[in-house]
């Protein structure tokens, strides 16, 4: 195949869009591969389109591989399977709600678990027809609060979603490993580096769940790698470690002191080491505990004011507290919530008035290095008053544990050697052993081989196709534009006519031509007129096809340049042998 610059639908521009926050944002609307339509919404031209047609294929490939079967599902779907596993409700306000003209019910379908149980069951009710893998590439929609990063994160988004079927869990572990396999290989050829980590398992359920992260500096995501085993976790699924219970029957009896001036944790702990020095050691923060309350706001409209203990040394992660408290979603708990609580002393908050047993009756949580015995400053809640020698288990206790706080580098690994380095990175791939949550709620059972019925257990995997254009996009680009793998780039070969000379043409002409017939898809910079060599070059490096070939002023001396975009090495190649040449590079 042949594409023209002089007829592609395509502009390249060179300022950057006012909205783009991210690199890949930036080049992709930059090299003509997308246009925004809306916020979180984006029209593929054709360039674009042939990246994610070819990543799609890669999907594809894979999956058939396995022995998966691809369908198709309506992204308008009905609100009934939907209410049946309680989703319609926990989704809240981040899915697409819609009537029809008699006021049905309807949905844009953000995921299809429901969808595929469904059909399952409609199909199949013996366990000879397990084990199953069934899987489709289709657009899902999410009203998301805050669309932004371009294709990482919109409200329209393209997906490969598949589901396992199994009559029991061994053929759940089977068919996970299977995927866990193949996507292994699909990432392998997308062409990005990627790791995977233990994460959440969230609104999916199930026994366990993986993440496939791009490696991206200005990735949404945070995950842990150990320095010296192989435990690697996203934030939100660390556990720490909790520390031993410690012996307190030495530890002074709680005591309010004065402390004015001291509403946070770095004027408190520079008070205590004015007034109240230890003998061995400085007053640090990891010292205190910093009582932080939110407000959660849960699906069927209720808010709950929650309140969350950490060391005074941390902050608490919004994100891990998201995971942990989905699917309500977190609110401020402002001046006027303070006004509705007029127990609780803004900025000198202590345990002593929360828990659901006590004055506030606000449920109190606590990160698990609260432990028994372990020994506390915290606030007297009474304004200006801290309480000294607090200790958990003995004048306090939580209503449970927390894992809200943050994650820091450095910290000890939870398999108990080594320390964690924090890093970010692209969520690409999300793989769950889902279990029987959803095929409980939708009645989905088969007769066993004793003629039992019992409970089908599954798997859901799923692949952001479309954020795989900007997940390479962002691992892959350098200072001059694009620089896609050869497995996904939307053409093999970007041939420049750089001259004016009829014969340059006649000679690139020939080229794209000898090319085709081999099998190449040639992308041929045809412009004439006032398109100089220069801005032929500098659009080829922006739209970066990994193999760059010039055909310019050397021609005449029986040469011409062939470029590796992606390592900007550049070889003078005898006309005669260029056509061979290319043809091994590209299938190298």
């Amino acid at each position: 195949m042949i594409l023209r610059m002089s007829s592609l639908f395509v502009r390249t521009l060179r300022e950057d869009p006012a909205d783009a926050e991210v690199p890949s944002h930036r080049l992709l609307v930059r090299a003509g591969y997308i246009r925004r339509a809306a916020p979180g919404i984006y029209s593929w031209l054709p360039l674009g389109l042939k990246v994610l047609r070819r990543i799609e294929n890669i999907i594809r490939e894979e999956m058939d591989g396995i022995g998966a079967q691809e369908l198709s599902f309506p992204a308008l779907l009905p609100r009934e399977p939907y209410e049946a596993t309680g989703r319609w409700t926990e989704y809240g306000d981040n899915i697409f709600r819609l009537q029809d003209r008699r006021g049905g019910d309807y949905l844009l379908g953000p995921t299809h678990e429901e969808m595929f149980t469904l059909v399952v069951k409609d199909l199949y009710s013996s366990y000879k027809d397990l084990p199953l893998s069934i899987y489709q590439i289709q657009t899902k929609y999410r009203d998301e609060a805050r669309p932004r990063a371009g294709l990482l994160r919109g409200r329209e988004f393209v997906m490969k979603d598949s589901y396992s079927f199994d009559v029991d869990d061994a053929g759940l572990e089977a068919s996970y490993q299977a995927h866990r396999d193949a996507y292994i290989r699909i990432f392998d050829r997308l062409g990005f580096e990627y790791v995977i980590v233990s994460a959440m398992s969230g609104a999916m359920g199930g026994s366990m769940s993986e993440e496939f992260l791009a490696r991206a500096d200005n990735g949404e995501d945070t995950y842990v790698r150990c320095s010296t085993c192989d435990y690697a976790a996203n934030v939100e699924a660390v556990r720490v470690p909790a520390p031993a219970p410690v012996a307190y029957d030495d530890t002074p009896a709680a005591h309010a002191e004065q402390t004015p001036d001291t509403p946070t944790i770095e004027t408190l702990v520079d008070h205590l080491n004015e007034r109240f020095a230890r003998d061995d050691r400085p007053w640090t923060a990891a010292d205190t505990l910093k009582n932080v309350i939110v407000l959660l706001h849960h699906p069927d409209g209720t808010r709950e004011p929650l309140a969350i203990g950490v060391p005074g040394d941390r902050e608490v992660d919004l994100k891990r507290l998201d995971a942990q408290v989905y699917p309500a979603e977190i609110e401020a708990f402002d001046d006027a919530e303070f006004k509705k609580h007029p127990s609780l002393a803004k900025g000198y908050i202590g345990p002593g008035v929360l828990g659901e047993k006590n004055e506030s009756g606000i449920r109190y949580l606590v990160d698990p290095r609260v432990a028994q015995g372990t020994r506390w400053v915290t606030g007297a809640n009474v304004s200006g008053s801290h309480v000294l020698d607090l200790v958990a288990g003995r004048d306090f206790t939580p209503d449970g544990t927390i894992e809200a706080a943050e994650v820091r580098e450095g910290d000890p690994c939870p398999n108990g050697d080594g320390t964690l380095h924090t890093a970010r990175g692209i969520e690409m791939g999300h793989i769950f052993a889902l279990g029987r949550k959803f095929a409980d709620a939708l009645d989905l059972k088969v007769l066993d081989e004793n003629g039992k019925l019992v409970t089908v257990t599954m798997g859901s995997y799923g692949i952001g196709a479309s954020r795989a254009v900007a997940a390479i996009a962002e691992n892959t680009h350098d200072e001059l534009g694009l620089a896609w793998p050869r497995e996904v780039a939307p053409a093999d070969v970007h041939l420049v006519a750089a001259g004016k000379e009829e014969s340059i043409f006649a000679a690139a002409e020939r080229i794209a031509h000898e090319l085709d017939k081999q099998g190449i898809t040639v992308l041929y910079d045809d412009r004439t007129g006032k398109i100089s060599p220069g801005v032929k070059f500098k659009d080829a490096e922006l739209i970066g096809v990994p193999t760059i070939v010039v055909v310019g002023k050397g021609l005449a001396e029986g040469t011409i340049e062939v470029k590796d975009r992606r390592t900007g090495e550049r070889e003078q190649v005898p006309a005669d042998h260029l056509v061979d040449h290319v043809v091994r590079v590209v299938r190298a």
